[in-house]
């Protein structure tokens, strides 16, 4: 099979919902990641051939799941073009505890957005250099500055950090790493205080995606910061 094979993490809604439908019109296969199996198959039967398109219920967090995945989609369709980390959570925190959730809350969300990454790009890499595919990461505006008692936006700042690394690691071997960092964007669950803020609609981060991608292969896009008129 010649067609490229794009595999998006966090897949069910938001940003990688958003993206798979833009894939799907650029004509990639998909493999759609995410935790509710259900929510997967309703996407995947609104984008088309189902030969095309294949709903995986996985956790990012758990290494044999995901790589198990990685060697199955090789097996299937012999390739894996682009991997989209995608994956997150967000709680509100604060250190001196005066609002947000519990500390026990918190270690599902640094998972999901460090441990989750990272795992993502151990499982992927191997194929991504065979086919000089392309790596991109989900950061955030947030991981570009202080949050006063945001755990969130420190996990952000890993993600920033690991882009980097991952981006330096695969120097010469045709892969390629975008890390994009989206401002605030409309995937239901901001907090209150922000609801009234200008705001992105997933599909503005998903252009981004497809952007970097279909650069010629001698252009690497490092990273794409991209945040809603009218906000600093």
């Amino acid at each position: 099979m010649t067609d490229r094979v794009f595999l998006i993490t966090g897949a069910s809604r938001g940003i990688g919902a958003a993206t798979a439908r833009l894939a799907a019109e650029a004509g990639y296969r998909l493999v759609l990641v995410a935790r509710d199996e259900s929510r997967l198959t309703g996407l995947a039967a609104q984008l088309g051939d189902p030969g095309r398109v294949w709903p995986a219920a996985c956790d990012v967090t758990e290494w044999t799941q995901l790589s198990g995945l990685v060697d199955r989609v090789q097996d299937k369709w012999g390739r894996l073009d682009v991997v989209f980390a995608n994956a997150g959570a967000s709680v509100v925190t604060s250190f001196l505890g005066h609002r947000g959730a519990p500390p026990q809350e918190w270690r599902d969300m640094v998972l999901a957005n460090v441990y989750g990454p990272a795992l993502t790009a151990r499982a992927a890499l191997p194929a991504l250099v065979a086919s000089g595919g392309h790596l991109v990461l989900t950061g955030s505006a947030a991981g570009r500055g202080v949050r006063p008692g945001n755990l969130y936006s420190a996990t952000k700042w890993a993600v920033t950090g690991l882009a980097q690394n991952i981006r330096a690691e695969c120097a010469g071997t045709g892969v390629r790493v975008t890390l994009v960092q989206p401002g605030l964007v409309d995937t239901g669950g901001i907090p209150a205080e922000r609801a009234g803020d200008p705001k992105l609609d997933p599909a503005d981060i998903a252009r981004a995606v497809l952007y970097a991608v279909g650069q010629p292969a001698t252009v690497d896009v490092n990273e794409i910061l991209v945040r809603p008129a009218g906000l600093l």
